[in-house]
């Protein structure tokens, strides 16, 4: 028996000389891995590094961001200030929020600053991407994706973009059960961009596959450089694999805009401004356009839709207000919408309308910052960025903490209005499509989505929340609900088409 307790005591000793002696080696580690990326200060500025923690070996606070979202950045912004050193997805980062900060890196591209996406996002979008192009190639394509969005090119997508969102809510309102919004808008701007903007041609089940495999490829967009079997950075490439084989298929199938079509999409309009330009853009090219041209109007227009009509059902006061400023305007007459209004020109013309997706897209910013590289080491809050750090501008923390903005928590579209203009006092305090040489070229195009997606609501549409209560928001990859938002619409019925008459006539009566 005393052997025993003795042979006992051992063990336990010797368990608990192995834990002490891991612990050392982890704290070791740690340390070693803060001083490694602390010796990386520039010796001839005598500015001190930001503040920060980088985390732990290899993998940094990675784990850390993914799951607390925008709690992550939010607690070490309040610890660190608004600028503060991290390590994410692999790489050393500077986390830069407000918007004189964000205005000296916006504006120091190709001199002080110059693109730089986590290695994951670089490789799945290819080097051919506007987004990964610098210097004079992106000066050149910038150019030819410019008349993609020209205001020309965007009259001839209206039509067809109404049509699409007209009979995704008829499908909504007919189903008996709750629809999963979230899952849902993915599906109609994934449906918008491929049958809209790019004019493919291709069955329902070739359309379900597709959408299964980029819903993949961008689940994946955002992962840690790790080419392992299993890891999401191969499963990203896998589904890129098959999305340029899928669309390379749909390019060479796809009908010329000479023949019989009534109007000229996105790519039609892409190639022949690239011809335009002299630089005829090559099968990989194209394909590599094109993946961009759907990332660009998928996940960022499905996150925005979803909280606009998230914003309206928790604002019953602003769906109204909406409407009215349809009927005064005749776009909405005795129950409903009036056919042949809805031109480009009369949609920007809606003042209010612009107000109610302004105030979404600062409460709800899809994207929530972008990223670059020093080219050299300069200064930024009294503190250095080192050349050759990564710098990732913060879009949505500008916005929370922007002292332009009264009660900025608040749904409140009429901040924006001509009477109050909260967002005149300066342009980099409201920066939802970014700013520079690099801001989003689709705004224009996301925003139409946005405005003709809120009429159609406000005009053909009764919709209630399904759950009893709204859903948690995150903000990895795009800012989503957690469970989706499950909401219940209905179409407007001959009776809900005479309330709203009566309406009308009141209104006029008290004009």
């Amino acid at each position: 028996m005393l052997f025993e307790s003795f042979d006992l005591l051992s063990a336990l000793a010797t368990l608990a000389a192995c834990l002490v002696s891991m612990a050392l080696l982890l704290a070791v580690s740690q340390q070693l891995w803060q001083l490694r990326w602390t010796a990386t200060r520039d010796k001839n500025c005598k500015l001190p590094m930001p503040k920060g923690s980088m985390g732990f070996p290899i993998i940094g606070e990675t784990c850390h961001w993914l799951f607390q979202g925008a709690g992550f950045h939010a607690s070490r912004r309040q610890k660190y200030g608004n600028v503060f050193k991290t390590h994410l997805l692999g790489r050393p980062l500077i986390r830069v929020t407000g918007a004189d900060n964000v205005r000296k890196v916006l504006m120091g591209e190709h001199s002080l600053v110059s693109v730089d996406w986590p290695q994951s996002t670089s490789t799945l979008l290819g080097p051919n991407s506007l987004a990964n192009s610098i210097g004079d190639i992106h000066r050149k394509r910038r150019k030819v994706f410019a008349k993609v969005f020209s205001h020309e090119a965007l009259e001839s997508y209206l039509p067809k973009i109404q049509q699409v969102i007209q009979e995704t809510l008829r499908v909504w309102s007919s189903n008996p059960e709750p629809i999963n919004v979230y899952r849902e808008s993915q599906r109609l701007s994934f449906h918008m961009a491929v049958r809209v903007l790019l004019g493919f041609r291709i069955s329902d089940e070739e359309m379900c596959h597709f959408f299964n495999t980029f819903q993949e490829f961008v689940d994946n967009l955002f992962s840690l450089p790790i080419d392992l079997p299993f890891s999401g950075y191969r499963k990203g490439i896998r589904a890129r694999d098959k999305l340029q084989k899928m669309i390379e298929k749909a390019i060479r199938e796809k009908p010329l805009c000479t023949q019989g079509k009534d109007y000229a999409d996105a790519l039609d309009v892409l190639m022949e401004s690239a011809k335009e330009n002299g630089a005829e853009l090559t099968m990989q090219e194209l394909k590599e356009s094109t993946v961009e041209l759907i990332f660009a109007s998928f996940a960022t227009t499905a996150s925005a839709s979803t909280s606009l009509i998230m914003q309206l059902l928790r604002h019953p006061a602003v769906l109204e207000k909406l409407r009215e400023e349809l009927r005064v305007r005749g776009i909405l007459h005795n129950g409903c919408l009036c056919e042949g209004e809805l031109r480009l020109d009369t949609i920007c013309s809606l003042k209010y309308l612009d107000c109610v997706i302004k105030e979404v897209l600062r409460l709800f910013t899809p994207v929530s910052g972008g990223y670059r590289v020093a080219m050299q080491t300069f200064e930024l809050d009294g503190v250095q960025i080192p050349k050759g750090w990564s710098v990732m501008y913060s879009i949505r923390d500008t916005h929370d903490t922007s002292a332009v903005f009264k009660e900025v928590n608040a749904f409140d579209p009429d901040r924006f209005s001509e009477e109050r203009g909260e967002d005149k006092e300066g342009r980099f305090h409201y920066l939802p499509f970014g700013g520079g040489v690099r801001s989003c070229l689709g705004k224009q195009l996301a925003t139409l989505f946005l405005r003709i997606l809120a009429i159609e609501l406000a005009s053909t549409s009764r919709f209630e929340l399904a759950t009893r209560t709204f859903p948690r928001m995150v903000s990895v990859p795009v800012v989503h609900p957690t469970d989706g938002l499950k909401v219940k619409f209905f179409g407007l019925d001959s009776n809900q088409n005479e309330i709203m008459a009566k309406s009308d006539e009141l209104l006029g009566a008290t004009v």
